[in-house]
Formats: C-alpha cells, structure tokens, sequence
C-alpha cells in the first residue's frame, strides 16, 4: 500500500492532534495545528487515506521537516 509521509512544514509547537492512529482523513483535512510565531497554523492531509503512524503529541515542539504523520492511501 503506498504511502505519504507528512512532514511538518514550518517549526513550532504542535497544540492539537485531530486524527488517530487507524482513522480516516480526508485530503485537506486538519491533522493537526501548530503554534508558530504566536499564530496557530492548520497542517492539512495532502491525500485521502488512513492513518497508519502518528509521531506527535499535543505540547510537542516540532523542526521544519519532522515527520508528522504517515497516511496509507
């Protein structure tokens, strides 16, 4: 099954998670937002799939480039 690997596009610290491991997102959903420059950034799925591996928690400072999530479609 191919996958996509989300990785985070800018640095910050990730405030919300919106998808678990096993569920569906669909392209341009929020999987989640991050706080970068005291503004919340919404991080969108660039394809329909499930989620197979989520490497974020909520409080979590992330770098540019840091894999996010991973969506089987």
């Amino acid at each position: 099954m191919p996958q996509e690997t989300v990785p985070a596009p800018i640095p910050g610290k990730v405030i919300k998670v919106n998808v678990s491991a096993g569920g569906q997102v669909k392209e341009g959903e929020s999987i989640c937002e991050i706080e970068s420059m005291k503004m919340e950034n919404p991080i969108l799925a660039p394809v329909s799939g499930t989620v197979s591996q989520i490497n974020i928690a909520p409080e979590q400072v992330v770098k540019t480039g840091e894999t996010l999530v991973v969506i089987d479609f």
